[in-house]
């Protein structure tokens, strides 16, 4: 029985996390057990999505099994991304170099501030009134 190989990879963005398995076949994306299209239901998230292989020529090239949690659409598709770029990566190094071009290796860190005590949300002081 021969082993088939595959790249994993794991993407973050805001608080959705993302693990990717990439195996060589016809480009078929699977998140969390449903087709891309269906899960993200746009064209939008599904192009967000598939960037990673548009960046390095790749299109058609590999099956991706995905699972997904946390945050909402726009923060899963974006840490979809990021674990696409990196299981790529572990898969052909040579590929490094167009995914950096593209900005699809830099974690993008910003995250939601904090509401602080005293506070109505994280920077919102409550109307200052002198009496």
């Amino acid at each position: 029985m021969a082993v088939q190989q595959y790249s994993a990879g794991v993407g973050r963005r805001k608080t959705s996390v993302a693990r990717v398995r990439l195996v060589a076949g016809t480009g078929e994306i699977i998140v969390n057990g449903k087709p891309v299209d269906t899960y993200f239901g746009g064209n939008t998230f599904t192009a967000i999505v598939e960037e990673p292989f548009a960046a390095v020529n790749q299109q058609g090239r590999h099956n991706v099994d995905v699972k997904v949690l946390g945050g909402g659409l726009s923060g899963q598709a974006g840490a979809i991304r990021h674990a696409i770029a990196r299981a790529l990566l572990q898969h052909d190094e040579t590929l490094r170099v167009g995914l950096r071009k593209a900005g699809l290796l830099t974690r993008d860190a910003r995250m939601k501030e904090r509401k602080k005590y005293g506070l109505k949300r994280a920077r919102k002081a409550p109307q200052y009134t002198k009496r």
